[in-house]
């Protein structure tokens, strides 16, 4: 390791890393400097607290959840900044969880499953595309879907495919009404959790979380670091609904390894629930999350009130309620 630094610019480079929400362990590891004399520094200045103004993320809600109280989110935006850094040095490496995803369609296939789809896709993505290099571009695409990927995965979640720069997600309500341990674990947790609903809104509020800590990471892990390698900050928007969605196969992928034919059905959701997630992620504002009616429904009530309804019409949203026939309703969070 290097010894204290005496320039003063590189005192500021040290400064300027800590007030943009990167770690002294990190800083650390990638200037070659002790940590302790990184630690010194950043207590000797009078403004060290200024980078961390700037959340605007509830930490009210991240507390709520379940797996939030197993979840140390603090620690995934800490490894999303070790990741992003080092894929801005070298070509990143997307490590897709594929087969997960394909066992659980492949055991319900031709059936139908209860799911709460998520859909998150970059804000100004078509700009970045027509005034940033290919390497560049690609770059980001590939450190947002791996962190993307990351999360769902934290959470229980499948991802089912990558659209362009968006990720569509899937997690599977189960019914757990005849597991005894499983409803007396819930249960303990009810106080600490504060759910009002039983068991079943934990497994509601899961998407819910996963996508308020994609937003978490992204202003807090990936941004700061792109900051540093003048890449522009990324914005998300989010939509996650729930209901049931069918388990099709299209047919069979055939594959040749080494004079080995191997075959893999084909399959796929389809689902109204899918389109209107994917839908309604457009009308969500920069770094918010809209939910549809269908999951609104089945949250504890003070999840409930930490989102509110969005007016719509038919000019820029269509898609109707079976039940009554109007408007399906939509709500942001606060």
């Amino acid at each position: 390791m290097n010894k204290l630094p005496e320039a003063t610019d590189q005192r500021r480079t040290i400064l300027n890393l800590y007030n943009s929400g990167i770690e002294p362990e990190i800083i650390s590891l990638e200037l070659d400097i002790n940590e302790d004399i990184i630690k010194d520094i950043i207590k000797n200045e009078s403004k060290r607290d200024s980078g961390h103004t700037n959340n605007n993320l509830s930490n009210y809600l991240l507390n709520k959840f379940y797996l939030d109280a197993i979840i140390d989110v603090n620690s995934v935006v800490k490894e999303a900044q070790f990741r992003t850094w080092n894929a801005l040095k070298a070509k990143p490496e997307l490590n897709i969880i594929a087969k997960e995803t394909q066992n659980i369609l492949e055991q319900n296939a031709e059936s139908k499953l209860r799911l709460v789809m998520l859909h998150i896709d970059l804000v100004g993505s078509t700009k970045m595309a027509l005034t940033l290099p290919i390497d560049r571009l690609t770059t980001i695409i590939r450190s947002f879907a791996q962190e993307m990927t990351n999360i769902i995965s934290l959470y229980g979640g499948y991802v089912l495919k990558y659209i362009g720069d968006a990720v569509l997600a899937f997690f599977v309500i189960e019914d757990t009404t005849s597991d005894e341990q499983y409803i007396s674990k819930v249960n303990n947790l009810r106080e600490e959790s504060e759910t009002n609903n039983g068991f079943s809104s934990l497994q509601f509020s899961n998407g819910i979380s996963c996508a308020l800590t994609m937003i978490k990471v992204i202003k807090e892990g990936i941004n700061p670091i792109l900051n540093q390698y003048d890449y522009p900050e990324l914005k998300v928007r989010v939509g996650i609904d729930y209901g049931e969605v069918a388990v099709v196969q299209y047919g069979i992928d055939i594959y040749e390894f080494e004079k080995i034919i191997l075959k893999k059905p084909h399959l796929d959701l389809i689902g109204y629930t899918i389109s209107v997630a994917v839908k309604m992620t457009s009308l969500a504002e920069a770094d918010h999350i809209v939910i549809g009616q269908k999951l609104y429904d089945q949250l504890d009530i003070k999840l409930k009130d930490s989102f509110r309804q969005l007016k719509t019409n038919t000019e820029i949203w269509n898609y109707a309620n079976h039940t009554n026939g109007e408007l399906y309703n939509i709500f942001t969070n606060n």
